[in-house]
Order: C-alpha cells, then sequence, then structure tokens
C-alpha cells in the first residue's frame, strides 16, 4: 500500500508540473489519477445478478405451480444478497451470486422460530411447524382434509402427508432434507424452462444450501440458493446449517444478508454520483486476499464508515485510509460490532425486529483467529453496547 501510494503521488506531481496553474488543487485530481492507475478485475456483475434473478424468478413460479397440491413449503421470489448484488466482488473468479428464497409453510401448517428467554432470535434457531385446524376450509368445499380433525388412516389413503411427516425430524423443519428437496425440485423442473434450451445446469453436492453452475459457450455463473424462513415481517431470515461439526440438523443460521443488501441500494440512492465505496471495498479485499482476513469483517467496517463519511472519488485515498485505520484499531483492541445487530444508526426503512437497533451489538473479532469465517457461518460472540463510542474512537487512531 505504501509503494502504491508513492507510486501515485510521484505520478500525482508529474500531472501538476504539466498544468498551468487554473484553480484546481491537489485533492481535485485524486479522482482521475486514481481511475488511471487502479487496476481491478473487470467484473459485469449486473448481467451475471440479471440472468440469475430471471432463472430464480420462473424457477419459483415453476414451484408454486408444482406444489399448490402438496404440502411442501411455498417457495416466494428469490432475493439477491451478497457481494455481487452490492456492486460489488473480491474475485474476478470463484464468485458466487447468492440468493436468499424465503419459504412460507403450506396449508394448514405454521413455521415459528424458536427464541431465548429474553425474547432475541437464537444465532442457532430452530423451526418448529406446527399443524393447523383447516375445518372451516373443509367446510367451504376446499378439498383439504384438516390434519387434526380426521384420523391418520383417512388421512393417508386420502390426503398427501403433512409436512410433518416429509421434510421433518420431530416436529423441527430439517435443513438438510429441505435442501435435498430443493435440489429434486430443481432437477425436475430443470425442463420445463426456457433457460433450459440455451443454459447447461449443473448441480453441485452441498448438505446446507443448494448450489449449481449455470453455463453457456463461454459464460459461466456458480449460483448458491439459501433456503430461508422470514422472522415476522422482517428483513431477517434464518437458513441453512451452521459449518460446525456435530450440530444437528434442525438447526438453521439466523442470516442478515438480505438486510445488508438493502443497506447497500439505499447507500447508492443516496451517495453521490462519484461515490467510490464499491470500488474502495472491491480493490481492499483484492488486496487483503490469500492473508487469511475475511472480506465480510472488511465490509462490515466499510458498512460502518458508510452510515457516517461521504464517499466522493475525490476522496477516495482518504476513505482507504480511514478503512485501514478502523480495520488496524479493530484488530488491536480486538474489537469489532456487527454491522446490523445493535446498531441505532441503521436506516428505518429496512424492516428490523424490534428490539434489534438496541440489543448489544456482537463482538466479530471475540476470536480474531476465526474470525476470517463470515459471521453467518459462526456464533456471534460477545456482545458490547458501546457502539457510538467505539466508531468515534476507531476514527481517532
Amino acid at each position: 500500500m505504501r509503494r502504491w501510494r508513492k507510486s501515485m503521488l510521484l505520478a500525482e506531481d508529474k500531472h501538476n508540473a504539466n498544468e498551468e496553474d487554473d484553480g484546481h488543487n491537489v485533492q481535485s485530481n485524486h479522482g482521475s489519477l486514481l481511475e488511471e492507475r487502479i487496476q481491478l478485475p473487470v467484473l459485469d456483475l449486473d448481467k451475471g445478478c440479471s440472468v440469475i434473478t430471471d432463472l430464480m424468478d420462473k424457477l419459483t413460479h415453476v414451484f408454486g405451480q408444482g406444489f399448490s397440491n402438496g404440502f411442501y413449503p411455498v417457495p416466494q421470489q428469490a432475493i439477491g444478497a451478497g457481494s455481487p448484488f452490492e456492486a460489488w466482488s473480491p474475485l474476478a473468479q470463484d464468485l458466487v451470486y447468492c440468493v436468499l428464497v424465503p419459504l412460507s409453510a403450506p396449508p394448514g401448517h405454521a413455521f415459528h422460530l424458536e427464541l431465548d428467554a429474553a425474547g432475541v432470535l437464537q444465532r442457532n434457531c430452530r423451526v418448529p411447524v406446527e399443524l393447523l385446524c383447516t375445518c372451516t376450509r373443509e367446510q367451504l368445499g376446499e378439498d383439504m382434509l384438516c390434519f387434526l380433525h380426521h384420523s391418520e388412516e383417512e388421512l393417508r389413503r386420502k390426503q398427501d402427508p403433512s409436512l410433518l411427516h416429509t421434510l421433518c425430524t420431530g416436529t423441527y423443519l430439517d435443513v438438510e432434507k429441505t435442501v435435498h428437496w430443493f435440489y429434486r425440485s430443481v432437477r425436475a423442473t430443470w425442463l420445463l424452462l426456457p433457460q433450459s434450451r440455451h443454459w447447461r445446469l449443473m448441480l453441485q453436492p452441498s448438505g446446507r444450501s443448494c448450489k449449481f453452475q449455470l453455463s453457456k459457450d463461454q459464460e459461466s455463473f456458480m449460483v448458491e440458493v439459501i433456503s430461508g424462513v422470514r422472522q415476522g415481517d422482517s428483513d431477517i431470515f434464518v437458513g441453512r446449517q451452521p459449518t460446525e461439526a456435530g450440530i444437528p440438523s434442525t438447526t438453521w443460521l439466523e442470516t442478515y444478508a438480505m438486510a445488508e443488501a438493502k443497506f447497500f441500494r439505499h447507500v447508492s440512492t443516496q451517495a453521490p454520483r462519484d461515490s467510490w465505496h464499491c470500488k474502495c471495498l472491491q480493490l481492499l479485499s483484492c488486496i487483503l486476499t490469500g492473508v487469511g482476513f475475511s472480506s465480510y469483517a472488511l465490509k462490515t467496517v466499510v458498512m460502518h464508515l458508510l452510515s457516517i463519511t461521504q464517499w466522493c472519488r475525490k476522496d477516495f485515498w482518504r476513505r482507504m485510509t480511514d478503512t485501514l485505520k478502523y480495520l488496524r484499531c479493530s484488530l488491536d483492541t480486538k474489537q469489532l460490532n456487527h454491522f446490523v445487530i445493535g446498531n441505532e444508526r441503521f436506516p428505518t426503512e429496512i424492516s428490523l425486529p424490534s428490539d434489534f437497533r438496541v440489543a448489544e451489538a456482537p463482538n466479530l473479532f471475540q476470536h480474531p483467529s476465526q474470525q476470517s469465517r463470515c459471521p453467518h457461518e459462526g456464533h456471534a460472540g460477545v456482545r458490547s453496547s458501546a457502539r457510538s463510542a467505539q466508531t468515534n474512537a476507531l476514527l481517532s487512531c
């Protein structure tokens, strides 16, 4: 970074020496010089996002038609999440387009989320499935027997089994069974989609999410589909299984991917037209690749700074420096607060559970040796309520 900055400043001096004094200061030339000298991977993220979004829209539509007479979860419209849908990505290769598919309960069923004693959603959560009385619907002439008030023998003869007998272990929705069901559904419906005439679909083995590769000629996209259950009407979900060994398959992991993707879209509408926050994030994530430091931790730092600073092109180097200072101080103090939980600055137009903004923020750096994992894949760690004080202290380091 020092060598790169020195090279940039030398080029800047040469650039200024060749220009007449027309009232422009040195800082005003930063943007154009950075554009000339920074070589980032060329990514057509918009095209990839468009292809994947169109595919998932058609896929969930076919799902809805195919499962209308059964008692499987009902997939809703897919939501793009992760770095490509936030307009940045660490690397051109190994790019994964992650989409979240909300699942709603089938008729006669209800999903619940198990909460701890304080009423806060657990990071490792279970999803109990409850059978509901549908006698009223039966009386209205709908072709459905009530699971609660008909005998098992009659239900077995006249109706498909309930979700409790297909994708549950006991009374809890099972992650692995749900993923395998989604795999089978994708394989069964692929040939019904118009994309199957031009694209090749190759399913990738995974027990925690549905992964597949979409390819045509020289184009190729890797897609990860996470099935999730929404908490109330908020933008917080539980989806897929934690990576720790020995975790039961009925354990679902809390994810903030949708809320974070909405935050980046919110920033795009509020930021100056020449904002370079995504290029800054992409550049730093490229620099830190291979050193055991997660891009998610870097993204968390940038999100904190985005909520309190401007990212105009002329301020690019200053924001780069701020990000590295914030990161260095976080490592020194072993404290990096989660951005969504416990953040009173989080935009109010993004829906969160009522207690999220006032909760204590998990410390992502409680165990620095484990911080290379995305926090969606590990424990939250300790919590600290002094977010504003820490942010100010880090910026002053």
